[in-house]
């Protein structure tokens, strides 16, 4: 992971609105967003976790292991439309001397069916999470950092599939062409951590080569966006998620209206009852912030892209949980409720964003294996 705090001056920039924001009703947040209680499990070999926990030092079998699985998952579980794409390159690193170590962005995509590829027409909301892990100490699992956030992200697509399908097939051969279609995309990004000392030259080995791509690539025919990275309508990243009582600030103003909707969401669902944490602060306590936007941010993947204009959320705790880094940051470690509210908030805001309401399908969660739970008991602090 990164440095835990530099201090960078930040522009202030303008709010960003979003057309068609429908915030999702009352039963859609308690009936639909409900994730499949094995994708968590660290126990459980088939769980969607279980396969990412696993030392994933890029250009390592685990690390192929991990991307297969991901793979295969898209294969499985989602709708043929998602688009898969690869992002490689390579680096030496200060660990590996003169030996090339390769990177691999994983890029999942999916878009209104009428849209064409290329074209620069459809803004992406995009989530984004890292999926290497460190390279010591040897054995390193990283489930906070970012194993967790990763199987998130699959159990939100996971989430949503279903009502993207119902949305676009409702809406026959699209819109009316006056405003930008709206497509998800999310980016497993490779080579986050540093191989020696966290630096410019070493680390987000993955992410400062797809931003620096990105920036030199153009669509043909922008009709709204020049470029895949103007097309990214928000960045919202996630890192060090899995731990109990999380508190993750607002950091960026131009983006705060984000946060606010985000926050909104886990207001409402707690007051509908259908989180289970029961924590001293709302995961999202800063929604009523008005100032102090401007002293510094986290150095991690949204940088790049940061750097070259994209609008970034990111949902990374503050302070970060006190296995960042240890060995202690396994799946013994991790609070699985905590976990199964985070993935209910995010996917009740990618719903939202892509205006599913009334296209979520009614869905249950599978029956809890307590004895599992029992495992992994709440904690009163970190």
């Amino acid at each position: 992971m990164m440095k835990p705090l530099t201090l960078l001056f930040l522009l202030k920039a303008s709010c960003v609105s979003v057309s068609a924001y429908t915030p999702l009703s009352n039963s859609t947040l308690t009936n639909s967003i409900s994730p499949l209680d094995s994708f968590i499990s660290p126990l459980d070999s088939s769980s969607l976790l279980s396969k990412i926990l696993i030392p994933r030092v890029p250009g390592t079998p685990g690390h192929a292991a991990v991307q297969s699985h991901f793979l295969d998952f898209v294969k499985t579980q989602l709708h043929p439309d998602w688009v898969v794409e690869w992002h490689n390159s390579t680096s030496v690193t200060p660990a590996t001397g003169d030996k090339l170590v390769p990177f691999s962005n994983i890029i999942l995509r999916r878009d209104p069916p009428w849209v064409s590829e290329g074209r620069g027409d459809t803004g992406r909301l995009t989530l984004a999470a890292h999926y290497d892990s460190l390279y010591k100490p040897e054995g390193f699992l990283g489930a906070v950092d970012s194993a967790v956030p990763c199987a998130m992200l699959m159990e939100v697509l996971r989430g949503v599939d279903k009502g993207l399908t119902r949305k676009w097939e409702g809406e026959g051969e699209g819109k009316d062409g006056l405003e930008e279609e709206k497509g998800v995309m999310v980016l497993l990004l490779d080579g986050e951590e540093a191989w020696v000392n966290w630096g410019e030259e070493d680390s987000l080995y993955g992410s400062r080569a797809l931003a620096e791509t990105w920036e030199n690539t153009k669509y043909e025919n922008g009709e709204h966006f020049d470029g895949p990275l103007q097309a990214i309508s928000l960045f919202v990243l996630l890192d060090l998620l899995g731990a109990a009582e999380p508190t993750v600030p607002s950091y960026f103003e131009n983006t705060h209206w984000a946060y606010e909707n985000m926050a909104r969401i886990e207001g409402r669902m707690r007051g509908l009852g259908a989180l289970e944490t029961k924590p001293k602060r709302s995961f999202l306590y800063e929604a009523g912030k008005k100032d102090w936007f401007q002293k510094g941010y986290i150095q991690d993947d949204h940088v790049p892209f940061m750097r070259r204009g994209v609008d970034i959320l990111h949902i990374i705790p503050t302070p970060f949980p006190a296995v960042w880094h240890t060995m202690d940051d396994d799946g013994a470690h991790l609070d699985v409720p905590t976990i199964r509210d985070w993935t209910k908030i995010f996917t009740a805001f990618v719903a939202e964003w892509m205006d599913l309401e009334g296209h979520m399908p009614e869905r249950k969660g599978e029956a809890r294996d307590e004895s599992t739970e029992s495992r992994y008991p709440e904690k009163d602090e970190l």
